[in-house]
């Protein structure tokens, strides 16, 4: 008794504990982005939870900081650390989350660091392998290509004179990233019990999906495995290509790729100095992304400016391949039939697809909804990126999310993000681009072979070809619950004989008759009582 109370009262111990913990880390961060009025928006968006906007306050009144002032969001979560980078780079695809202003100045965040000492780099990279540096490279330059919050890459040479870039993760960070998120899983469960618009948005999902791509970044072999797949899925599209892994010098903490020799995608100047077509890259870039996110279903989801390189040739080469994003058959078909529709006006069918997917609760109208799209969608056909408002249209598209009481679909945020940071990209290379009819001849032709009538035979004739031969198994876990009869003769019918431990059954055949039995069997046994007293026997 004494161990149980004990076990229980250390468990609620612990448990007040860490929660203490929790917020003495969310006060610090809170005090960091008051200081940055990175918090007014939260202060003045009466979609926000009462406590919520009560606490920010508090907090900006704590560090004397006035909502007079350009908030400083990218500022703020760099100052925080390395998890709150990543963080806040996640939180750059969630306007409907944070609010347009802060999104946007999220997309600059740019995830740099102080590096790490080449001494500590050099000694994770013996620890990792067993091995000393020079049994594995012949040259490593000590000053390192990048810094990021997770890792940073230096160039090398390997013994067989191959130039490759090496990423290294910096010493300790996979403790710090395991700390920080236990405190936002906590503050998102708490904000997310509050109910409302809060309840709607799903941030704990929201850090579920930052917790499993933060993992995926920490393990370098996941990263090298997901170069490698990309690699086969891409390997029959011309003009865009990933650089090969060398995995015998590949770890969960190393990871070893080929040096990629380009300009950065960003240099605009440097790529028409050097005779590129930028309308032409801009196209094969929203191309590849497309074949990657329609026909492969996994996709590169971190394409910013800084992992784009082209080459001589006009060939786009990715690199940093730590988040990656999967969609599955179905959702595929969804989102083509989504982006045809949109492109040729056909917000019926888009609104019949939300509904099929289960986007929209089924007690809205369809039709409704569609007109809704159609507020949104027409006033962007036909246009340049570079004449559409892009805070119209979020704004719009947040109205239909809440209006229709649409949650938050967690397995497209990874796509919600890379189409914005493709999107910037090409428009950035070409200012006249239009997305919708640079997409459109693609996803007809996907639609065409995927969803079309030969494509729905052959899907039929899949199915049932795959239901075919699961029949030998079902027959024989049929066989194992119903087992055939021996080799001995079947048993011929037996008899049923009373045995004398059989208890008699009642007769039911008449009501008072089995309480006469009881009376005359009673009188018998008390005389037989008496006559033994008469002769002495008892």
């Amino acid at each position: 008794m004494a161990a149980r109370l004990r076990s229980i009262l250390g468990g609620k111990y612990k448990s007040v504990t860490s929660s203490v913990v929790h917020l003495s880390r969310l006060a610090r961060w809170g005090v960091t982005l008051a200081r940055r009025r990175a918090l007014v928006g939260i202060e003045n968006d009466p979609n926000a939870p009462a406590p919520v906007r009560r606490l920010v306050k508090l907090a900006r009144w704590a560090t004397f900081t006035s909502k007079k002032g350009e908030p400083d969001y990218a500022g703020a979560f760099r100052a925080i650390g390395p998890a709150a980078i990543k963080l806040g780079q996640s939180l750059a695809t969630r306007p409907d989350l944070v609010g347009e202003e802060a999104a946007n100045n999220l997309l600059s965040l740019q995830d740099d660091l102080p590096p790490v000492g080449f001494d500590k780099i050099q000694a994770a990279i013996e620890a990792s392998f067993d091995q000393p540096l020079d049994a594995l490279f012949d040259e490593v330059d000590p000053n390192p290509v990048g810094a990021a919050s997770i890792a940073q890459v230096h160039k090398g040479v390997t013994k067989d004179g191959r130039s490759v870039a090496i990423k290294v993760l910096r010493p300790g960070i996979r403790e710090k990233f395991e700390r920080d998120i236990k405190t936002y899983e906590w503050a998102a469960a708490h904000v997310e019990a509050m109910g409302g618009e809060a309840t709607r948005l799903r941030p704990r999902l929201t850090i579920a999906n930052f917790k499993r791509w933060s993992h995926s970044e920490l393990d370098l072999r996941r990263e090298a495995a997901s170069a490698s797949e990309l690699a086969e899925e891409m390997s029959g599209v011309s003009g865009y290509r990933i650089p090969a892994v060398d995995w015998d010098r590949t770890n969960g903490r190393v990871l070893t790729i080929e040096w990629v020799n380009g300009v950065k995608i960003s240099k605009r100047d440097e790529l028409i100095a050097r005779g590129h077509d930028l309308s032409a890259i801009s196209d094969k870039l929203v191309i590849s992304f497309l074949t990657q996110a329609i026909s492969a279903g996994f996709f590169h989801a971190d394409m910013h400016q800084g992992n784009l390189f082209i080459e001589d040739d006009g060939t786009i080469v990715a690199i940093d391949f730590g988040i990656m994003g999967r969609i599955d058959r179905r959702a595929r078909q969804w989102l083509a039939e989504i982006l045809y529709g949109l492109t040729t006006g056909n917000y019926t069918r888009v609104a019949e697809i939300h509904f099929e997917a289960q986007y929209v609760p089924s007690y809205h109208s369809v039709g409704e909804f569609a007109t809704a799209l159609r507020a949104v969608g027409e006033p962007m056909r036909g246009k340049p990126v570079k004449e559409l408002s892009v805070g119209q249209m979020l704004d719009g598209l947040f109205a239909i999310t809440r209006d229709f009481d649409m949650q938050t679909q967690p397995h497209l945020l990874l796509l919600q993000k890379t189409m914005v940071m493709v999107e910037g990209i090409a428009t950035q290379l070409n200012p006249e681009i239009n997305m919708w009819d640079t997409a459109a001849p693609y996803v007809r032709s996907w639609i065409r072979d995927e969803l079309g009538p030969e494509a729905a035979v052959a899907d039929r004739i899949k199915e049932d070809t795959e239901t075919l031969f699961r029949l030998p198994g079902l027959i024989r876990r049929l066989e194992d619950k119903f087992p055939p009869k021996g080799g001995a003769p079947e048993a011929p019918p037996l008899p049923d004989v009373k045995l004398l431990t059989d208890r008699p059954e009642r007769p039911t055949g008449s009501g008072g008759g089995g309480w006469l039995g009881y009376f005359v069997a009673g009188l018998v046994g008390a005389g037989a009582v008496w006559g033994a007293g008469l002769v002495g026997l008892i």
